[in-house]
């Protein structure tokens, strides 16, 4: 974050808190802070998976300047990042949640889950989402900052994290 030009401070940025119905977290775009739904979350690895999911928000607003409330094709773009890059899709995920297929089901994961976020946070119509959604999925899936690959598991998430501090030492040497 702070080498995208924002400073972020554990004690400020990262509230928890009681939160209706089923959300685990959010980005709250006014104050940069992540809030954790304590008591919505049960598990350390889903706790890790929320913050990662609204990391990558916040690397967003930071970076991209997203316009979360006029522009549903940002909050698209973010939602699409975070389901991909933050393990929400991964397999293990998916067969707890009855929901497993071969060919092509991260993608399919990642969109049905940018949707629903959509739809959680706005008041558009499904279709507004899907189309959203769709318009702007290629780039963003394929969008992998900050790790540079999709982080399928613990140790390649570490892998991804010792790249992305190597990175201008090898950029360097080009």
């Amino acid at each position: 974050m702070k080498q995208s030009g924002c400073t972020v401070f554990n004690d400020r940025h990262f509230s928890c808190e009681n939160c209706d119905g089923c959300v685990s977290g959010g980005f709250d775009s006014a104050t940069s802070q992540i809030v954790l739904c304590q008591n919505n979350i049960r598990h350390q690895s889903h706790m890790n998976r929320v913050v990662t999911h609204e990391l990558i928000h916040a690397f967003d607003h930071c970076r991209a300047h997203v316009d979360w409330f006029k522009n549903v094709k940002h909050l698209a773009c973010s939602e699409i990042r975070a389901a991909n890059l933050s393990g929400d899709c991964t397999l293990m995920n998916e067969i707890a949640r009855f929901k497993f297929g071969l060919k092509g089901h991260h993608q399919t994961c990642v969109r049905d889950r940018a949707i629903r976020s959509i739809l959680a946070v706005r008041k558009v119509s499904k279709e507004t989402a899907e189309k959203a959604v769709d318009e702007v999925f290629d780039a963003c899936f394929n969008d992998l900052e900050p790790f540079g690959r999709i982080p399928h598991s613990k140790a390649d998430a570490k892998r991804a994290y010792r790249d992305f501090q190597n990175r201008d030492r090898y950029n360097a040497n080009l």
